[in-house]
């Protein structure tokens, strides 16, 4: 029998009926909470994660302990993607961003996997690639865009993940995840704020107007979505 069910992560998703019965056969849910570190820079990975419902931020620290967010893993992607490379070790520290859940695989059950499940690891090296080149979009983001572009984009990327109109974030997180000072993370919300797009309390953002946010979010935010989908194709 090949029949597929929707798992609610867009890799596992596209995956034929066998392959997917067998990650399935390997993986746990999992619930992951806000801010957990799931791994940090440079750690032995024991696990990949599919998220469903959860969304997880990867960030660089830098030796004066300055962060920045470089990609952003929700229910189209993975973490984990070094194991695929050959490579145990981290790249990025790993910090759930938003509470839910995620199908895990234990590094030794995932690498089984692959060489049992071609179209995962065709699906996965496509995946890669795609990642690699919104990495190089982020820096030139964070080189040349204004901050409320950026903030716009960053907001519209959370919300596509969250599935919701509003989730938690604070301001200190926000400066985290955009590599700015919280003063400038004020500036750039109260803009948005200004102009009904968005309506933040007391840690919790709430998304009044998805399209006018849109249309002041820098040029990255579709051009993501334009390479997920050019190169995510089945």
């Amino acid at each position: 029998m090949n029949t597929k069910l929707s798992h609610g992560n867009q890799l596992v998703d596209a995956l034929p009926a066998p392959e997917q019965r067998k990650l399935l056969d390997m993986a746990q849910m999992v619930t992951l909470s806000f801010e957990q570190v799931l791994h940090s820079h440079n750690e032995s990975m024991p696990c990949v994660y599919f998220p469903t419902t959860a969304f997880i931020s990867e960030l660089v620290t830098t030796a004066q302990n300055e962060c920045i967010e470089v990609h952003l893993v929700g229910h189209e992607g993975m973490l984990g993607l070094s194991l695929l490379l050959q490579d145990k070790h981290a790249p990025f520290d790993a910090v759930v961003q938003g509470a839910g859940e995620a199908l895990r695989l234990s590094r030794k059950d995932f690498l089984h996997l692959l060489k049992h499940a071609p179209k995962l690891d065709r699906l996965l090296h496509r995946y890669t690639y795609v990642v690699i080149q919104q990495l190089a979009h982020n820096v030139a983001c964070a080189q040349y865009h204004a901050i409320e572009g950026r903030l716009a984009r960053w907001l519209l990327m959370t919300q596509d993940r969250a599935g919701n109109d509003t989730f938690a974030v604070t301001q200190e997180f926000l400066s985290h995840m955009l590599g700015t000072s919280r003063v400038g993370i004020t500036h750039a919300a109260s803009f948005l704020k200004k102009l009904k797009l968005i309506h933040y309390v007391r840690g919790q953002m709430h998304i009044l107007d998805r399209e006018g946010l849109r249309q002041h979010s820098c040029s990255c935010y579709l051009t993501d979505i334009a390479t997920y989908q050019a190169h995510m194709k089945n």
